[in-house]
C-alpha cells in the first residue's frame, strides 16, 4: 500500500486539499478550532494554526488545533502556541469537556481504523453544528497496466473504494450530499469533505442505501443508480470537488 516516505511528502499531498480550501475567505474565518486525527509530526496542523487572512493587510486567523496520534509526542507542539496535542488512539472517546470542533482533519490514517462506523459517529459527537470533516484515505483495489491489484498493509482492516467511503459516512452522520469529492485517475488517493449532518447516525445493520437516499445524505448521481439498480455502481457517480469542477467516473 502506497505511503508517504516523509512527513514533508505527505504534507505536500495535504496542501493539494488545504490550499484550496484556502481560497475560501469566508469560510476560513469561520474556523476557530481544528482536531487532526492521526497528526504524526504536526506539519498539517501547522498549516491551519499559520493561516492569515488574504487581505492587503493580512490578520492571523488564530485557528486552534488539537492533534490525536499514538505517538508520545508531536514536534508542532513547539513551534506554535495555538497547536497542542494528546496522545491517545483517535478511535477511542476524545474527552474535550466543552470544546467543539468546526474541522476534523485527517490524512493518511483512517485506513487503520477497527470499526469505522463507531468511529465517525464518535468524531461527529465532538463537532460543531456544520462541521466539516476532511478524510483522505489510499484505495485499496486498483489497476495498474490494466490489471487488477489488491494490497492490504499491516494495520489496515477494511479494503477502502469510493463508494464504501461514502456509504460508511453517510451511516454515521455525515452528510455526503452537499459533500465533495476527489479521486485522481492512476492516483490512489480518495479524499472526501463532507458536513456533521442534523441526521443522527444510524445502525449500519439496518440501514439500506434507498433508505440513505430518501434521508437525502447521498449525492444526486448515487440516488438515480440506486433507484436503477438497488445499489450503488462507483461507474454511474459525477461528483463535484472544492473547485466545483465534476469528475466523472464512468470510466474511472
Amino acid at each position: 500500500m502506497m505511503r508517504f516516505g516523509s512527513p514533508e511528502a505527505s504534507h505536500a499531498h495535504s496542501l493539494r486539499t488545504l490550499d484550496t480550501l484556502y481560497q475560501f475567505d469566508d469560510f476560513m474565518q469561520s474556523v476557530e478550532n481544528v482536531i487532526d486525527m492521526g497528526c504524526g509530526s504536526g506539519l498539517d496542523m501547522l498549516w491551519w494554526a499559520t493561516r492569515t487572512t488574504r487581505d492587503v493587510n493580512p490578520r492571523p486567523l488564530n485557528i486552534r488545533c488539537l492533534g490525536i496520534d499514538l505517538a508520545g509526542s508531536c514536534a508542532a507542539t513547539q513551534r506554535h502556541r495555538y497547536v497542542s496535542f494528546m496522545p491517545q488512539d483517535f478511535e477511542q472517546p476524545i474527552l474535550v469537556h466543552k470544546r467543539r470542533f468546526d474541522v476534523i482533519w485527517c490524512h493518511d490514517s483512517f485506513q487503520f481504523v477497527q470499526d469505522p462506523f463507531r468511529t465517525l459517529q464518535q468524531w461527529r459527537d465532538i463537532t460543531a453544528a456544520g462541521a466539516m470533516l476532511v478524510i483522505t484515505v489510499p484505495q485499496t483495489t486498483n489497476l495498474h497496466l490494466n490489471r487488477e491489484q489488491f494490497e492490504q498493509a499491516d494495520g489496515c482492516y477494511w479494503h477502502w473504494t469510493l463508494v464504501n467511503l461514502i456509504h460508511v459516512l453517510a451511516v454515521s452522520g455525515w452528510d455526503c450530499a452537499a459533500g465533495f469529492f476527489q479521486k485522481l485517475s492512476g492516483d490512489p488517493w480518495i479524499t472526501a469533505v463532507v458536513y456533521r449532518s442534523e441526521q443522527a447516525p444510524l445502525d449500519p445493520r439496518r440501514t439500506r442505501w434507498l433508505d440513505l437516499c430518501d434521508l437525502g445524505l447521498i449525492p444526486e448521481t448515487a440516488v438515480k443508480s440506486i433507484q436503477r439498480h438497488g445499489y450503488l455502481r462507483q461507474q454511474d457517480l459525477v461528483l463535484p470537488w472544492l473547485d466545483r469542477s465534476l469528475q466523472s467516473f464512468a470510466k474511472h
